[in-house]
C-alpha cells in the first residue's frame, strides 16, 4: 500500500538570485517537503494556502499532490527573495508570509489516522506551529514531524524546544542546532534525552547529515553533486526521508536515499527536478 504523507506549510512565489542571475520560480517549505515525498513514492497530501485559480507555473504541483486548505487569490500566495552565495550560504533578503495568515488548525482533517506521517514545515511562527503540533495529536496523528529554520530559532527559541521534545521526527540544519543549543555537542546530549523512538536529522550541506537515535549518532556523507540552486534542499532530503520510514525502510537507508534525491535537486533552479522538467 503506498504510504500517506501530510504536509502542512506554503507554496510560495520565489525570486533567486545566483551568480549574478535573477530567477522568478516556486519554492516553499511545504512544496518542497510534499513534493519530495511524492517523489520518493508516498501519496503526498499539502495542506496550504491554495490559490484560486491555480497559476500555470503551480499547475503541475496541483497534478501531482492532492493539495487542501483554505483558498485564496493567487497574489496572496508568501513571496520569498533569497541570494545565494555559493557552497550553500544563502542571505533571504525579504519574507511576506501572506495568506499563511489564512491557515489555521481548523483546516486540519478531523482524524489523521489515515496518514503515516504528519510533517508541519517551517511557518511564520514557531507558537503557530506548536499549535499544530499539538492539534495533530488530538487528531490522533501516529507519527509527527516538524522542522525549523533560523529566525525562528533566533526569535522563539524556547518554543522550537518544545516542538523538537514532543515531535516524534525533527529536521533541522547545522546553523539551527548551534543555534538552538549553542553546538552540536549539546545538541547530541539533548537528543538522547527524547522519547524512545524519536529521531533527529541534522544537515550540513556538502558534508552530509546525521541521524541521531537514542545515544547513536550516525554520519552520512553527501552525495556529489554541482550546485546550482541549494534552495529547498533540506527540505527535500526531509520529504524523501518520511517517504523512505513511511515505506518501512530504516532511519539510516531513508536518510541515504534522501541525501541522494536532494543533491540532484541543488543541480537545478527551484524545484524542477521533482517534477521532472525546468519551470524558468
Amino acid at each position: 500500500m503506498t504510504p500517506r504523507i501530510l504536509v502542512i506549510g506554503c507554496a510560495s512565489l520565489d525570486t533567486l538570485h545566483i551568480g549574478g542571475r535573477t530567477y522568478h520560480t516556486i519554492g516553499g517549505a511545504g512544496l518542497y517537503t510534499a513534493l519530495a515525498a511524492h517523489y520518493a513514492g508516498a501519496q503526498a497530501v499539502l495542506l496550504g494556502p491554495k490559490p484560486n485559480p491555480i497559476p500555470p507555473v503551480l499547475q503541475p504541483v496541483a497534478q501531482r499532490l492532492t493539495w487542501l486548505g483554505p483558498e485564496v487569490p493567487p497574489g496572496d500566495l508568501p513571496r520569498l527573495e533569497i541570494a545565494h552565495h555559493g557552497q550553500g550560504k544563502a542571505t533571504l533578503v525579504g519574507a511576506s508570509w501572506g495568506a499563511e495568515a489564512q491557515l489555521t488548525v481548523d483546516d486540519l482533517p478531523a482524524n489523521l489516522s489515515g496518514f503515516d506521517v504528519v510533517h508541519i514545515a517551517a511557518l511564520s511562527s514557531a507558537q503557530k506551529m506548536l499549535g499544530f503540533l499539538r492539534a495533530c495529536r488530538a487528531r490522533r496523528a501516529a507519527r509527527i514531524s516538524a522542522g525549523t529554520y533560523y529566525r525562528i530559532v533566533q526569535n522563539e527559541p524556547a518554543t522550537v524546544r518544545a516542538i523538537f521534545e514532543q515531535a516524534d521526527l525533527f529536521f533541522m540544519n547545522e546553523n539551527e542546532a548551534v543555534g538552538l543549543w549553542g553546538s552540536l555537542r549539546v545538541a547530541g546530549r539533548i537528543a538522547t534525552r527524547t522519547r524512545d523512538n524519536a529521531l533527529l536529522f541534522i544537515t550540513f550541506d556538502r558534508r552530509g547529515a546525521i541521524v541521531i537515535a537514542g545515544d547513536q549518532a550516525t554520519p552520512l556523507p553527501a552525495d556529489p553533486a554541482v550546485e546550482v540552486d541549494p534552495t529547498g534542499a533540506g527540505d527535500t532530503f526531509c520529504g524523501a526521508t518520511l517517504a523512505g520510514l513511511a515505506r518501512g525502510q530504516d532511519p539510516i537507508t531513508a536518510a541515504r536515499h534522501a541525501a541522494t534525491l536532494a543533491a540532484r535537486k541543488i543541480e537545478h533552479v527551484g524545484p524542477a527536478f521533482l517534477l521532472g522538467f525546468p519551470l524558468i
